[in-house]
């Protein structure tokens, strides 16, 4: 029988557990301490002992440890991993206006970039030449990403290899008795072709300024 692969401590938590070990992660470079049990129990609308045990837990699995006699002494280890500490997640903290000014606001949330470089296809990448597509806000220089999908929409901004083999990216759309690949830039007239190889689908951008 094939050895079961051990998977990094992270990941061997509860949602629950997971959001103990944040609070306690937020608690301390925020204050420079963790937080008591009863301050994470009104958070979390759980029992002061309830949040005893998932704590208890996470020191069993390494992943905190407890100065004795000492409060607020909860630590988190090297073992623990959050994946909100990747790299390519990056914290989301509000919006900013290019028209009239909108109130500013602090947010929790992040942008995942490993998620626009995953999806239920597989994704590549290809930097834009040309300025076909600049009403669509798709410059010359831009990285667009690209999934390989089998259901192409009309409307859907794709990579088209035509017949001749040459790539293109246009906006797709199935006539009666044709295919139109439809520019976003007035100077462009479309193309329209019979049979067109729709590599895949762009699903995001990437500006480099």
């Amino acid at each position: 029988m094939a050895k079961r692969k051990k998977l990094p401590a992270g990941c061997n938590m509860t949602p629950r557990q997971m959001q103990v070990l944040r609070m306690i992660r937020d608690s301390q470079r925020s204050n420079g301490y963790s937080p008591t049990l009863q301050e994470m129990a009104d958070e979390c609308d759980i029992t002061k002992v309830t949040v005893f045990e998932h704590v208890e837990t996470l020191i069993e699995k390494g992943l905190l440890r407890r100065s004795a006699h000492k409060a607020r002494s909860l630590e988190i280890t090297s073992k623990a991993a959050f994946p909100d500490d990747r790299p390519t997640n990056i914290p989301l903290v509000g919006r900013i206006a290019a028209g009239a000014p909108i109130e500013s606001f602090d947010d929790t949330r992040t942008l995942d970039l490993e998620e626009l470089c995953s999806g239920r296809s597989a994704r590549y990448a290809l930097e834009v030449t040309g300025d076909s597509m600049v009403d669509d806000h798709i410059s010359d220089g831009d990285v667009v990403i690209v999934e390989k999908r089998s259901d192409i929409r009309n409307g859907d901004t794709v990579v088209a290899v035509m017949p001749d083999g040459e790539a293109t990216l246009k906006r797709f759309y199935k006539e009666k008795n044709r295919i139109r690949l439809q520019p976003a830039n007035s100077k462009y007239k479309p193309i329209y072709v019979k049979k067109v190889d729709i590599q895949g689908v762009i699903v995001g951008l990437v500006r480099r300024m």
